[in-house]
């Protein structure tokens, strides 16, 4: 089956990862990445969330300045890479880029209309920016870097969000996940979760910090909340 598709946004088509589940129709997930590009950690949360029974979709978020990004987390050099994408990366045109993967995968044949937006780092700021500047169904935020950076727009913010924190995240210091937790306080649909002693991309299955129990926890709130909001 093909696992790739084409989104026609607004300022130009680029590609998506698409995992499929066994059901005919269902909700869909979009999943949003780090700086390694739709590299095989998030085509193995597409596949994750295609066997809990959501179409999984991650576009290509680096495609105006470099298509179809594959970085492995252990290699330095790929860091450096992805680092250098990050740092020029324009998040005003990523956002509008999300948003018209939402409604792309909203008109698909096998979709219900319901959709989420998932991300990781980068990914998981492009989530809040998404969700406060264009609304989705649902939103979920894993340590998203800079999010401190925008929390003015937090009166945008109408979609149900569930965003996970790293409480020692060597990128989103103390006083910022504080400033965003006191943001996002008067939300009656966000939540916020922290997780004691863990560092940056604590889920990321092959990742440095990688914390089996966390992630299992994190993970399946993650679950519990998609299911909740999309079914």
């Amino acid at each position: 089956m093909n696992n790739r598709i084409s989104i026609n946004g607004r300022n130009g088509v680029f590609g998506a990862y698409i995992a499929r589940p066994e059901a005919a129709s269902a909700p869909a997930v979009v999943v949003l990445q780090e700086v390694f590009g739709v590299n095989a950690d998030i085509r193995k949360h597409c596949g994750e969330l295609a066997k809990l029974g959501y179409i999984a979709v991650a576009p290509d978020l680096f495609w105006r300045q470099e298509p179809n990004v594959d970085l492995n987390v252990t290699s330095e050099a790929d860091w450096q890479h992805g680092l250098r994408l990050y740092q020029a990366y324009d998040r005003d045109a990523g956002a509008a880029d999300v948003k018209d993967t939402v409604c792309a995968v909203a008109k698909l044949r096998e979709c219900t209309g319901k959709v989420a937006v998932l991300g990781y780092c980068l990914g998981a700021l492009m989530v809040y920016l998404t969700a406060v500047r264009y609304g989705v169904d649902a939103a979920v935020a894993y340590h998203g870097g800079d999010t401190e950076k925008y929390l003015s727009e937090v009166d945008g913010l109408h979609a149900p969000l569930l965003m996970h924190l790293a409480e020692e995240d060597e990128f989103i210091s103390k006083p910022a996940q504080t400033a965003i937790k006191r943001a996002l306080a008067n939300k009656p649909n966000a939540t916020v979760y922290s997780y004691a002693g863990q560092r940056h991309a604590f889920s990321r299955n092959n990742g440095a910090h990688y914390n089996a129990a966390a992630a299992a926890l994190a993970n399946g709130r993650t679950h519990e909340f998609l299911g909740q909001q999309l079914r």
